[in-house]
């Protein structure tokens, strides 16, 4: 700092004014900035300026006491302290350190990765060219976050909202926001679905260099709260989630090779299996385009004649299970020791807590279709296991349907075969094993065990059949295509766990369908994230992830300076740790969550009064 005389004339009057200047560089170079007027300066002489000048700065830095320095530096740094500050000036202010305070501290870390991985994809962009505006894009975002980070209702969504980070790394106030604005945005979105669904499986192929030689179809169910009558599409029907006392919806999924999702629909609460097929691959080929040669995979339930006709009219290969029927054609040989081959199924890096298991297979060509024939002595014990439990369930459900019919509480003969014919469709799996029969004339019920099919279930314990029309692909090739299946099992999984797509409050059909949908946006973020890290060499998942980056926040540091009634109000981050620092960097993130904000204010009679308490 040092001490520059100015004059000016006014009136025929030279008037002397004496400024504190200090250099400061700017990208132009440096320049000279005014701190303050320090007046006439009379009568000090013009050589004690300088030292005027460094005992000024040093006051204002706090570097010396000021009740030791002389009356006139003191009212003159007075007079610094008390103009209006710049950013330069704060990084020198004078504080109580006594005073300090942290306020409105708030999660980040979560908030922050989705944010960034939300840009990464591209999703503002695309919200943008479906003609959202800006506040459309940061509730559809803001939506999407709970639902990967802490899922809520829309009810309790902006209170979420309100206690992280998310206004701050969005930079949009949601101190008044309410629920029936989000409600106003499901709707909203809507319509867009198929659209924003398309766009971004085409953005995660470029990005990620997907690859689409593999689809993989499952399906799901998800229940309701209440009888949401307003929604033709609740209905009852076989429960994934053991609820058959609730309506619900079949959700149908479509994975690429590496988990990322390419298409979804949902379907009426009582659509079996084999029915959506049809539907699902029309809606893939909106999203993706036909692509001849791709290679369907799909679990038993919809390995029919008529679905593989399906797969194959639309140009497409298929690798299914084999329904029951065709397994016990295949008897001899499954029994049969010749011509296996062993594969080493190594844990997943996806599921560390699986273990090493073999698994023998044999290729089977038969026409234009290629069987291959497989055993695992793990899958025999869970075979056998899932047999007996429902095996005591079912004699269990007889038993009391017998009751039923010996104390005349059911006593037409239609109503009794319907009462079977449920059981029968409640226990498939055993319920071929036994010959349930009601004699009108006894007015008994009774049932008797076919001993040579369950001898025969009892060798086919831990083996199972698969089929496909590909001629290229080898036993190994066949058999690691189809396990991986299993990954949208697990999308389910997420969806139904840490996403919390169950179970649904809304009752609307579009709304229904919209929650749905942010659950899937959702999983986009959540898939792309543990991707990152496996391309890293990073086995975790997000629920982990989740939990080591809570601790970063963004907090507000309170400063009050010192002699005065002002106080600095700083909105940071806090330092990321160095577990933060190893994810951000694994997900290559930047790892400033946002630009520190600085607001100037005055000291309330509150603060006051706590001072002085």
């Amino acid at each position: 700092m040092y001490i520059r005389k100015t004059q000016r004339v006014f009136k025929g009057k030279t008037y002397l004014n004496h400024l504190l200047v200090e250099s400061v560089q700017t990208p132009q170079g440096p320049r000279q900035r005014t701190i303050c007027s320090l007046g006439s300066l009379q009568p000090a002489p013009a050589e004690d300026w300088l030292g005027l000048a460094h005992k000024l700065q040093s006051a204002l830095q706090g570097q010396a006491s000021l009740r030791a320095l002389p009356a006139e530096v003191e009212r003159l740094s007075r007079r610094a302290r008390q103009r209006k500050p710049s950013a330069a000036s704060a990084a020198t202010l004078s504080i109580e350190v006594e005073r300090v305070e942290i306020e409105e501290a708030r999660e980040a870390g979560p908030v922050h990765v989705g944010h960034q991985v939300w840009r990464q994809l591209g999703l503002d962009a695309l919200l943008v060219g479906a003609g959202f505006s800006p506040r459309a894009c940061t509730l559809t975002e803001a939506m999407t976050l709970n639902r990967l980070i802490c899922p809520a209702s829309e009810h309790a969504m902006p209170d979420w909202m309100r206690s992280t980070a998310l206004g701050d790394i969005l930079r949009e106030d949601f101190s008044t926001l309410a629920d029936e604005t989000l409600y106003r945005n499901l709707d909203r979105l809507h319509p867009q679905r198929e659209s924003l669904e398309r766009e971004l499986a085409e953005c995660e192929k470029t990005l990620f260099n997907l690859d689409d030689s593999i689809f993989l179809y499952d399906l799901t169910s998800t229940y309701f709260e209440g009888e949401a009558r307003a929604n033709p599409q609740a209905k009852r029907g076989y429960s994934r989630d053991k609820r058959p006392d609730c309506k619900q919806v079949v959700v149908g999924l479509v994975l690429d090779r590496e988990g990322f999702p390419k298409a979804h629909e949902v379907f009426d609460g009582n659509r079996q299996d084999r029915e959506s097929l049809a539907a699902m691959l029309e809606a893939l080929e909106k999203r993706t385009g036909k692509r001849p040669g791709t290679t369907v995979i799909v679990d038993r339930g919809m390995a029919y004649d008529q679905n593989l006709e399906q797969i194959r009219q639309r140009g497409y290969h298929y690798l299914v299970a084999a329904r029951q029927a065709e397994r016990n054609q295949w008897l001899a040989e499954l029994e049969s020791e010749e011509g296996w081959e062993e594969i080493v199924r190594t844990p997943s890096p996806r599921n560390p807590f699986q273990q090493k298991t073999r698994v023998q297979v044999k290729r089977q060509p038969q026409g234009e279709v290629v069987y291959l024939l497989c055993r695992s002595e793990g899958r025999e014990e869970k075979d056998r296991a899932i047999r007996e439990k429902q095996e005591a369930k079912l004699l269990g459900d007889l038993a009391k349907l017998r009751q039923r019919v010996n104390k005349g509480h059911l006593k037409e003969e239609k109503k009794i075969q319907q009462a079977i014919g449920r059981l029968r469709e409640r226990y498939p799996r055993v319920a071929r094993y036994y010959a349930i029969d009601y004699g009108s004339a006894e007015k008994q019920l009774a049932w008797q065990e076919l001993a040579e099919k369950k001898a025969v279930a009892r060798k086919l314990d831990g083996s199972y059949v698969l089929k496909t029309d590909r001629q290229d692909l080898s036993g190994e090739e066949i058999w690691r295509s189809y396990i991986l299946l299993t990954r949208v099992e697990d999308a389910f999984r997420d969806m139904k766990s840490p996403l919390l797509e169950r179970p649904i409050f809304h009752h609307l059909q579009n709304r229904v369908q919209t929650h749905i949908f942010l659950c899937v946006l959702a999983y986009h973020l959540l898939a792309a994230i543990e991707h990152r890290c496996l391309q890293a060499g990073v086995h975790t998942s997000w629920q982990t992830l989740r939990q080591h980056l809570r601790t970063h926040q963004v907090v507000t540091v309170v400063l009050y300076e010192a002699d005065s009634d002002r106080v600095l109000r700083i909105r940071k981050a806090t330092t990321p740790e160095s577990t933060h620092r190893e994810i951000y960097a694994t997900l290559r993130i930047p790892t400033e969550v946002i630009q520190p904000v600085q607001t100037w204010g005055r000291q309330t009679r509150s603060d006051e009064k706590n001072l002085k308490l």
